[in-house]
């Protein structure tokens, strides 16, 4: 696993479609440890600051830089999205598809496969078509294929949003292994009780910039900007 990707720097990045500023400017910087979550209510730009670091949302300006070379970071990332994207084929030859694409021998890939269907719970589905698996079993296969190559950073746009709670569960705890064996997430979600479970750090956006940023726990506790207190207690912020 590469270690230099991080810190991730931001400097007054923004993104903007036919003139409209969609994100920014955002001054943010990001170390390589634990869950990142970024949170605030819908159309607040959580899912645009997620593409623009991952590098799919043009830079209108500004600068989001690596500690290695920009094509080096992207190579060693992952981006999961909120609807589940998968391959018109079974489990198994969706979980070998990523390690095919980077030349690991098909017996190899196939090992890794089956590992991780047992490691997110899809080991009996194997042979089934990935189309006829539930939205939860699909987002675990999304996530399993995200994880399979290995990469030093996931990031995951609302992973959870259509789930129930037990499979939101499932997922949470997916999530938490990975980070426990060392991969760095940035997970974008508006599910306070999902953040306050798993955050390790929170970047609290809304209006597309970024009000506040720091530990999860100090955030909880005690946010520093009344937009934060506001959006905490339930209330409607723009």
């Amino acid at each position: 696993m590469v270690t230099e990707l991080f810190p991730l720097t931001l400097k007054g990045a923004e993104t903007s479609r036919r003139g409209k500023r969609l994100v920014g400017p955002v001054d943010l910087s990001l170390d390589g440890q634990g869950l990142c979550v970024v949170m605030g209510p819908n159309g607040s730009g959580k899912t645009t600051l997620l593409r623009l670091m991952h590098g799919t949302a043009r830079l209108t300006g500004g600068s989001v830089t690596w500690a290695c070379d920009t094509d080096v970071a992207r190579h060693h990332q992952a981006f999961v999205f909120q609807r589940p994207v998968v391959l018109r084929r079974t489990v198994e030859e969706n979980l070998t598809y990523p390690l095919r694409l980077r030349g690991t021998s098909r017996k190899v890939a196939q090992v890794a496969a089956r590992d991780w269907a047992e490691r997110v719970g899809l080991g009996p589905h194997l042979t089934r078509r990935a189309m006829v698996l539930s939205g939860g079993e699909q987002q675990k296969l999304a996530i399993a294929r995200a994880l399979i190559t290995e990469p030093a950073l996931v990031f995951l746009d609302e992973p959870t949003a259509s789930l129930d709670g037990r499979a939101m569960r499932e997922i949470e705890a997916i999530l938490l292994r990975a980070k426990a064996d060392g991969t760095r997430l940035i997970l974008s979600t508006h599910d306070m009780g999902q953040a306050r479970r798993i955050a390790d750090e929170v970047v609290f956006i809304l209006g597309g910039t970024v009000q506040e940023t720091g530990p999860a726990a100090a955030f909880f506790d005690g946010p520093k900007t009344p937009q934060a207190r506001a959006f905490l207690n339930g209330d409607i912020v723009e």
